[in-house]
């Protein structure tokens, strides 16, 4: 009887060298990813900052247009959660006009009217840099007052 030769192969499985390419390429690869999710994150967080920056911008902003009479001036102060903000109200025109009835309430025939500049700025810090907003308008006010 005749023995059949078996060949048997050395090579049957990976080696160390393949193993350790691949988990090198795995952890690049899991660390761009987590880098992308941190990136994402942080962006979602400074989106959310801007809105409520907005939101506090607007809110001071009514408060100065809505406010009778308006008055010239530069004003400040924090609104809570690290949001400080910034006030100026200034004339930028003057004039009188004729109101279409014989007089005003005051009996006088000339209104005093004002255009004012008002703007607010609303600042936080992200970290190490200082992040804001800014909103400005034009508003008429009755008279030039400050």
């Amino acid at each position: 009887m005749r023995r059949a030769h078996v060949r048997v192969s050395r090579r049957s499985g990976f080696t160390l060298l393949e193993v350790l390419v691949a988990f090198i390429i795995a952890i690049l690869a899991l660390d761009i990813l987590f880098d992308a999710g941190l990136t994402g994150l942080h962006a979602s967080h400074v989106a959310s900052r801007y809105e409520q920056a907005i939101a506090h911008a607007r809110s001071h902003l009514a408060l100065a247009v809505h406010d009778t009479p308006l008055i010239a001036g530069d004003w400040t102060g924090e609104d809570g959660s690290g949001f400080t903000w910034h006030l100026r109200v200034e004339p930028i025109a003057a004039t009188a006009v004729r109101p279409a009835f014989s007089a005003t309430p005051q009996g006088s025939r000339i209104f005093p009217l004002t255009l004012y500049f008002v703007s607010v700025v609303v600042a936080w810090h992200d970290g190490y840099r200082l992040r804001h907003v800014r909103l400005d308008t034009e508003q008429i006010g009755q008279g030039l007052r400050g």
